[in-house]
């Protein structure tokens, strides 16, 4: 494992790892990666997202789930999650309420109120402050800590890290041309 502190996450490092598709997504990532990099390297060393090879797996699981750093929204409107007793969804409407928000889509009553606790945030009541880039970043790291995510990436296994944030693989090909370009632009 690479134990070397990751260079500085400037705008332009974030934008490498996911360039953006078309110029009317570029203003919407500039925006978001304006927002998240001044204090980006502090957030994820305090979770212990501390290494170059965390750093690129943490980034590129990021830049898939927030098509490229363009969204920290889901673009569908919700509306499949409405009665998912699974994710806590038991009141009419939290489908739409609680849709997926932040740089790893956040979704669910009980996943809001459950991060939003550890976070000292009111997200069962304020449900659209996920989507704040700021916000957005601490709720990943929180998810990717929950998760213990970093022994996986430690062992730089893709697969496991994408399961575990994922839940399946959906997108992996997407998540490993993302990989690629985190390593390359942190040195890993």
């Amino acid at each position: 494992m690479n134990s070397a502190i990751p260079p500085a996450l400037t705008p332009t490092l974030l934008a490498s790892v996911a360039p953006h598709q078309d110029q009317a997504k570029a203003a919407q990532q500039a925006a978001i990666l304006r927002a998240i990099a001044p204090d980006g390297q502090t957030i994820l060393a305090s979770y212990g997202i501390d290494t170059p090879l965390r750093t690129a797996h943490f980034l590129a699981q990021l830049a898939h789930e927030s098509d490229g750093f363009c969204t920290t929204q889901e673009y569908a409107s919700g509306e499949a999650y409405e009665g998912r007793e699974d994710l806590g969804n038991t009141k009419p409407g939290d489908g739409v309420r609680f849709k997926g928000r932040g740089l790893i889509q956040l979704t669910g009553r009980r996943n809001y109120r459950e991060i939003g606790a550890r976070l000292g945030l009111d997200l069962e009541n304020n449900p659209e402050s996920a989507a704040e880039p700021l916000t957005s970043l601490r709720i990943a790291c929180e998810y990717w800590l929950s998760r213990d995510i970093n022994a996986a990436a430690d062992a730089d296994d893709l697969e496991a890290v994408t399961r575990l944030v994922n839940g399946g693989l959906r997108g992996f090909d997407h998540r490993r041309a993302c990989l690629a370009r985190a390593r390359a632009a942190l040195g890993c």
